[in-house]
């Protein structure tokens, strides 16, 4: 059986910002069916995008048997990811001002795909690599911390 390692972000800044990342990893394995492989320490950094409390960061790989084309699969791993956000109590999920700017909000938990394999993916729901990951040292610092080289070297633009 084929496996792909997926890459997360999660971040929080609303309750105990701690205990909704240790939720959503538990929560993310029993989706899964298995217990992540490695995550990163927890980094605490200001609100982006917008004004609110500071977000509790970090990043988390999940080595998951490879189920169906790429699309696909990384789709069912979206999916799970916002069962897991609603779970939480994550409500708003996707809204845009008038001229398709993100708004960003506070939420009790976020839950990002940063890479599925090497692959690149680019569809309605979902684009892979995550297009925010060279801006946001929040996601870029855990990330380094748990990357395999084989990551590193197919995508050494966002770990120099």
């Amino acid at each position: 059986m084929a496996f792909v390692d997926v890459y997360l972000a999660l971040g929080s800044n609303l309750g105990d910002r701690e205990e909704n990342l240790r939720q959503a990893l538990l929560r993310l394995d029993e989706a899964f069916g298995t217990h992540f492989k490695a995550v990163s320490r927890w980094m605490e950094s200001p609100s982006w995008g917008f004004e609110g409390p500071a977000f509790l960061n970090g990043c988390v790989l999940y080595r998951l048997p490879r189920l169906g084309a790429p699309e696909e699969h990384a789709t069912w791993i979206l999916d799970r990811c916002k069962a897991v956000e609603r779970s939480l109590g994550r409500m708003v999920e996707g809204e845009t001002d008038t001229k398709g700017k993100r708004i960003y909000h506070d939420r009790p938990i976020d839950i990002d795909i940063l890479f599925y394999g090497k692959e690149t993916i680019d569809s309605q729901r979902l684009t892979i690599p995550h297009p925010g990951i060279s801006q946001r040292e929040f996601v870029r610092r855990p990330l380094a911390e748990i990357a395999k080289p084989a990551l590193k070297a197919a995508f050494p633009e966002l770990f120099d």
